[in-house]
């Protein structure tokens, strides 16, 4: 990952918590490009080479975890489209929208059943 990328990232990763319950193990820049190494060869994280100095794939899945709980990768999604809109550079005209991502009613609620208050003939028991 360069640096141009890293400075544009960096400041959308939360503060690691000073009590976290396990110390870290990798720096977020190696944790980043552990997940998105993991990502993009389709592998499980068990497999990630520790060879590869980003971490154990355990690691990089809770970063990923964590990061994904916190909304960082929304951010990082609109960031670039924010920056790209205000210099003109999006045609909108091309933009579409799936179910896929937007959330559909599913129909009209359906009621909850009550329970009668009428009497009942009790059990019998002979």
């Amino acid at each position: 990952m360069d640096d141009d990328l890293w400075a544009l990232i960096e400041p959308h990763l939360p503060p690691w918590p000073e009590r976290a319950p396990r110390p870290r193990s990798a720096p977020d820049r190696l944790c980043l490009q552990g997940i998105l190494y993991v990502l993009h060869n389709e592998i499980a994280w068990q497999l990630l080479p520790l060879e590869l100095g980003f971490g154990s794939g355990q690691t990089c899945w809770r970063g990923l975890e964590r990061w994904q709980w916190v909304g960082v990768f929304d951010q990082l999604h609109r960031v670039p489209l924010a920056e790209l809109n205000a210099a003109g550079e999006l045609d909108w005209s091309r933009a579409c929208v799936d179910g896929s991502h937007i959330r559909t009613k599913k129909g009209a609620p359906t009621p909850v059943r009550r329970r009668s208050t009428g009497g009942r003939r009790a059990a019998n028991i002979t």
